[in-house]
């Protein structure tokens, strides 16, 4: 690192933690370990804890849930942000109403809670096992609707102290990526504003129940990054991975699922490295067969060998 361990500490104080082992804050369970980690509970740390890390020139990144994240097992030389910002206001008596919430809160919470004041539009974000910030920036979504069919306003935190008001439009949304994915832009995500129509208690929860009850249904329990491709056009990701025979194959103690393809699991002592191999595999066989690229919907943080 360009700046040492004794900067940080003076930086930050006995907030930082060191030497912090990301398998324990990612849902894959698998990650080595970080120079620093820092807990993030409120919209204005993430605020101060950004910048001064820019100013340092100390690469960093900020991470909610751990979800749809590959962090090496070599690593990661730089500080995590812990994001744990989590303020929730729902302006149910505004016309039209709206929901607020900080990109640490789960987006789940948002979901369930605004579904409880009759509101409607979020049932979807029930199913997605995320923070608000991962969900805007990668474009979440499932069952026909996703962020760019939600937003109305993210608040952007940029380099030089810059707090910007984005829309929808301007975050450029596609299948699963948004222009800050795209060009790994040095941004952090503060908040975001979200419409919602009303409709009643009643008819939003049992959406709810019904989306989750497809999820239970068809994807896997257990520990894995979620959904590991994008969709390719017109094709689904899970079909040409069982199509080329991966389904259920290992590689050390990972697993491509046995009930959705799509999906990685971790069945207990798998590696970082045991993901990414079944990763490049699935992709490999598939555009040998198919002659279909594979692109994938996580993000790798760290070093990865290539084993071909």
């Amino acid at each position: 690192m360009s700046v040492s361990i004794k900067k940080l500490q003076e930086q930050f104080g006995h907030k930082l933690q060191e030497n912090v082992r990301m398998a324990n804050y990612t849902t894959a369970r698998v990650g080595g370990p970080v120079d620093g980690l820092l807990p993030i509970n409120t919209g204005s740390e993430l605020i101060q804890a950004a910048q001064s890390l820019w100013d340092m020139q100390i690469p960093f990144r900020v991470i909610g849930s751990g979800s749809n994240v590959l962090v090496s097992d070599k690593g990661f030389e730089g500080v995590i942000l812990l994001n744990r910002a989590h303020t929730l206001k729902i302006h149910s008596n505004e016309n039209p109403p709206s929901v607020f919430a900080e990109s640490g809160t789960i987006l789940n919470t948002v979901a369930r809670q605004t579904a409880l004041r009759g509101l409607s539009g979020l049932e979807w974000a029930a199913t997605i096992p995320g923070t608000v910030g991962g969900a805007v920036y990668g474009n979440a979504g499932a069952y026909g609707a996703d962020i760019n069919s939600s937003l109305i306003m993210a608040t952007i935190l940029h380099p030089e102290s810059s707090i910007q008001k984005w829309s929808a439009e301007r975050l450029d949304y596609q299948y699963r990526s948004s222009i800050l994915k795209r060009q790994k832009s040095p941004a952090v995500i503060l908040s975001a504003l979200f419409k919602v129509q009303r409709s009643t208690r009643e008819a939003a929860v049992a959406k709810i129940k019904e989306l989750s009850k497809r999820r239970k249904d068809s994807q896997p329990h257990g520990a894995s990054l979620g959904s590991t491709f994008k969709n390719p056009p017109g094709d689904y990701a899970g079909r040409l991975i069982e199509a080329v025979g991966l389904k259920g194959h290992r590689v050390g103690h990972a697993q491509i699922s046995k009930m959705h393809a799509n999906f990685i699991i971790n069945n207990g002592g798998a590696s970082a490295d045991d993901i990414y191999q079944l990763i490049r595999l699935a992709q490999t066989e598939v555009q040998k067969k198919f002659n279909k690229v594979l692109e994938p919907e996580i993000e790798l943080l760290g070093e990865f060998n290539d084993e071909e």
